[in-house]
């Protein structure tokens, strides 16, 4: 059982709602796009490109901006106020898109949103870290966790029913599928900014600790090490993530291959989510009592033969297993190593710390696709060969690199006598 703060609960589940609402995006945009409901100002690019870079705006601006919100955070020693002012920014622009009238208007809203989120996340992760103890640390993360999979998980399903289904009338104000659904994602925003709001306080010990002497190394200043340990898990998240993007933007080739529809597709894309979902809150709570750097260094080792088999199958429930045990490998990385970042980070640096890894993250899900995309051209099994041959890197790099910050409690002597005073 997790020993959690009820703040983090609260975190957890306005992440949960925040991630219905992005996921919404992701689902409904595209199709908004293709409806005509949007027209010019697209610069004579095709309409699969023009979504693309719409797509792919927010997740870059995102991770950019990471690492300045963070370090930011850290400097004020204050964590609510920018997790509100992103939530802020996401209900906003999240029902701006009914507005607007061409490409540009959904490039700029698209954009801005990636700045809100960078302002959301490090400062939550810090929030979680702060509040969580190094005997609860990754129990919390993993948890936190599960529950944004769960929201991101459940969004496009919903998406895909609102638009279906629409119009709507909302008492004398008719709404179409898509208005509906962007008020969805406008609410699930505006949700989580009063669950924050009304229960969510930083704690006085991030306050007292801030400061302008923050550091973000890249080497180590000790003797045994060449890589900063944080900058090492921050490396070795953006290659398991780059490993587990690969399959979106080769969907048909995989298609292709297996002889298989695109709801097959859906089913081994779902089951690397399912094994993240099952998986991220025990294995979290796991390595807060056996040891945070066993689970990365074993997710990281176990990512090279799942990621490579994904290359090598021949049917849909051999795709469907190498999927599912990517996501376990996946999920014993990803809340260990949010942990282990937290253990090591400097006090009062936080944000700035942790930033590293979620950044990472997100870079390597835009890079991911790119990577697949153009190496396909040498062979099916390319793209994944590269995915299994980067995470052998990471696991190379966190067991040279990376020290273990879990210590077994010290044993006491049985033979000795323990004297009581009245």
């Amino acid at each position: 059982m997790v020993d959690l703060d009820r703040r983090v609960l609260v975190l957890a589940l306005a992440r949960m709602a925040d991630s219905v609402g992005n996921s919404f995006l992701i689902v409904v945009l595209p199709l908004y796009i293709a409806s005509g409901a949007v027209t010019g100002g697209a610069f004579g690019l095709t309409e699969a490109l023009v979504t693309g870079v719409i797509l792919s705006m927010f997740g870059l601006l995102n991770s950019i901006a990471q690492p300045f919100t963070g370090r930011f955070s850290d400097r004020l020693g204050k964590r609510r106020v920018f997790v509100l002012a992103g939530l802020a920014i996401l209900a906003i622009t999240n029902a701006a898109y009914a507005f607007a009238g061409d490409y540009v208007a959904l490039v700029v809203i698209r954009a801005i949103q990636g700045i809100g989120v960078a302002f959301t996340i490090p400062a939550t992760i810090a929030l979680v870290n702060e509040l969580a103890t190094s005997d609860t640390r990754g129990g919390n993360m993993g948890l936190f966790n599960t529950f944004r999979l769960i929201g991101f998980g459940a969004g496009p399903i919903v998406a895909g029913l609102v638009v279906e289904r629409g119009p709507y009338n909302i008492g004398p104000v008719p709404l179409s599928g898509f208005d509906g659904a962007f008020a969805i994602a406008s609410a699930s925003a505006l949700i989580s900014f009063v669950l924050v709001t009304l229960f969510v306080r930083d704690p006085p010990e991030t306050q007292a600790a801030a400061g302008d002497d923050i550091d973000l190394a890249i080497v180590s200043d000790g003797e045994n090490r060449i890589l900063d340990p944080v900058f090492t898990l921050g490396i070795a998240t953006l290659f398991m993530a780059i490993g587990i993007a690969l399959l979106s933007t080769i969907q048909p080739t995989i298609n292709a291959r297996l002889n298989q529809s695109s709801t097959m597709f859906g089913v081994e894309f779902g089951a690397f989510v399912l094994a993240q979902v099952l998986l991220q809150t025990p294995l979290g709570s796991w390595s807060d009592s056996y040891g945070r750097k066993p689970f990365v260094l074993g997710g990281l080792v176990l990512l090279v033969p799942a990621t490579l088999a994904q290359g090598l199958v021949v049917t849909p429930l051999q795709m469907v297993i190498a999927r599912f045990v990517q996501g376990v490998a996946g999920a014993m990385v990803f809340a260990p190593a949010l942990a282990l970042a937290g253990d090591l980070a400097r006090e009062g640096q936080s944000g700035s710390q942790l930033s590293l890894l979620t950044m990472g993250f997100g870079l390597g899900t835009a890079l991911g696709p790119l990577s697949s995309g153009y190496l396909i051209r040498y062979g099916y099994v390319v793209p994944f060969a590269f995915g299994s041959v980067l995470a052998a890197i990471a696991a190379l790099l966190v067991y040279t690199q990376v020290e273990e910050t879990v210590r077994e409690p010290e044993s006491t002597d049985p033979t000795a006598t323990t004297s009581t005073t009245d």
